[in-house]
């Protein structure tokens, strides 16, 4: 008796055109899926880079400031414990709400008899999966970023030494335009501001970015505000509003089109796959009737199809991770630049490639190889 093995074989040789057919729209579905991960991913990584550079759309401040006080100003007058953010950073949950942690310290100064903002920024606490990303400026002990305006004003180039209220600080860099106040800022460190303004371990606020990714009318704040009412009770949130939706309605157009997606690709391939399958058993309806007559057995039939199906299964995960993920790897940079050296192949998709592709490729078959089982012989003959 020949094996099923060999019979698969012979099956797949005498019927290769209806099987060439069915490898393809396997190894599409496959190499779309992949395509269709490493770009979803490619692009939530994309977005998160872009509305990250948006900026900071969080300030923590001390909960007694005078919220008058603080628009007017651009600052609180209050301040808070610098060890705050590592307390906020350490609290349970603390990342399920805010990320990129910036402690900062701010007030107005006279600087070669003007006034200008004074800005100390301190070390970024960022979320885990964020790497070595955080934003802002990681600003060295003794250095300055100067504002574009200010920078014109004290006509600083990069190596200029200043004189801050007694502190000696080195221009490290000039800022290009911003047409915000801060083309009048100077950036220092933390602990260099701390030292100008007498204020040591002290600090005026808490700049963080909300990972709630809700809109106005999914009410982030109420809970933002219970977060932070845990972890960190004398302070308060204020969330700039328009830029918090922007990025919550990027965010959440990503993830739709990655949920939609998906689910398409897998109906159109079980589609095709399950209609070529059917295809196969209507156009050899004689033959099968035949096999059942010479005493063929249900389950010998039934495996043909399924087992068919299986071993095309098994080469089209390989075929299709190959193309898919050369696809992306191709077109991925030109699409997402930003994040373009993020783009790599996912070697953990193969094996689950491997395991599904041949699964759905039996589900998919496993009506037409019912049918095949079911028919009457004699009805079939009788017919052709």
């Amino acid at each position: 008796m020949i094996s099923p093995v060999s019979l698969i074989l012979r099956e797949l040789r005498h019927h290769r055109f209806n099987a060439g057919l069915a490898l393809f729209a396997l190894t599409a579905a496959v190499a779309l899926l992949v395509v269709v991960r490493l770009l979803t991913t490619a692009a939530e990584r994309e977005t998160r880079r872009v509305v990250r550079d948006l900026g900071f759309n969080l300030r923590i401040i001390p909960r007694d400031t005078d919220p008058e006080q603080f628009f007017l100003t651009g600052y609180s007058s209050g301040t808070l414990p610098a060890d705050s953010v590592q307390r906020l950073a350490a609290g349970a949950g603390a990342f399920l709400s805010f990320n990129h942690l910036t402690p900062s310290l701010e007030r107005r100064i006279q600087l070669e008899g003007r006034e200008a903002l004074l800005t100390g920024l301190g070390r970024a606490v960022v979320g885990p999966g964020e790497g070595k990303q955080p934003m802002g400026f990681n600003i060295p002990d003794g250095k300055a970023y100067v504002g574009h305006v200010l920078a014109q004003r004290l006509q600083a180039k990069p190596g200029l030494a200043l004189n801050v209220q007694g502190r000696a600080l080195t221009v490290e860099r000039v800022l290009v335009e911003a047409g915000t106040d801060d083309d009048i800022r100077l950036f220092t460190s933390l602990g260099d501001a701390q030292a100008i303004l007498g204020l040591p371990d002290r600090i005026s606020e808490i700049k963080a970015i909300d990972c709630l990714c809700l809109t106005a009318d999914q009410d982030p704040l109420t809970q933002l505000r219970q977060a932070l009412e845990k972890l960190l009770p004398e302070s308060r949130v204020i969330q700039m509003r328009t830029m918090a939706d922007a990025r919550a309605r990027q965010r959440q157009a990503a993830e739709r089109v990655a949920a939609f997606a998906v689910p398409l690709t897998l109906l159109v391939a079980a589609a095709w796959t399950c209609t070529l399958a059917i295809l196969n058993v209507r156009n050899r309806r004689q033959e099968l009737g035949l096999w059942r007559a010479l005493g063929t057995s249900s389950t010998r039939i039934a495996s043909l199809f399924l087992g068919k199906a299986i071993l095309l299964g098994l080469v089209a995960a390989l075929l299709g991770y190959l193309a898919g993920t050369g696809i992306a790897l191709s077109f991925g940079p030109r699409l997402f630049p930003v994040t373009a050296a993020g783009i790599q192949p996912e070697h953990l998709l193969l094996p689950w490639a491997l395991l599904l592709a041949p699964g759905f490729a039996a589900l998919a078959s496993f009506l037409p190889a019912m049918i095949a089982v079911t028919q009457d012989p004699a009805e079939t003959l009788r017919a052709d």
